[in-house]
């Protein structure tokens, strides 16, 4: 009887196993944290952070597009900043 047990908690441990493996890409989050409008660090300029050291508003009008995520920043120079090195600039484990 003993035996039966120990096999009947294996099989429903192996399955309750596979079901949330199976489920994890579902709870998985976006690679960027955005707003429901798609942008990024609710529109703040992410370089202004490390030249500036503050919090500067993006503008629409320096936009940039990356990793499913829309950009914005305080000026064109920001801008290229990011483009060349968004690595560096990202907030770290996408901005949750």
């Amino acid at each position: 009887m003993e035996k039966n047990s120990s096999g009947f908690k294996r099989i429903v441990w192996l399955t309750t196993l596979l079901v949330f493996g199976m489920s994890a890409p579902a709870w998985a989050k976006k690679p960027i944290n955005t707003n429901w409008s798609g942008v990024a660090i609710k529109g703040y300029d992410t370089v202004a952070y490390f030249t500036e050291g503050k919090a500067v508003k993006g503008k629409k009008q320096f936009e940039y597009r990356w990793k499913d995520a829309r950009w914005r920043f305080a000026n064109d120079r920001h801008l290229e900043m990011f483009k060349a090195d968004p690595e560096k600039y990202a907030p770290r484990y996408g901005g949750y």
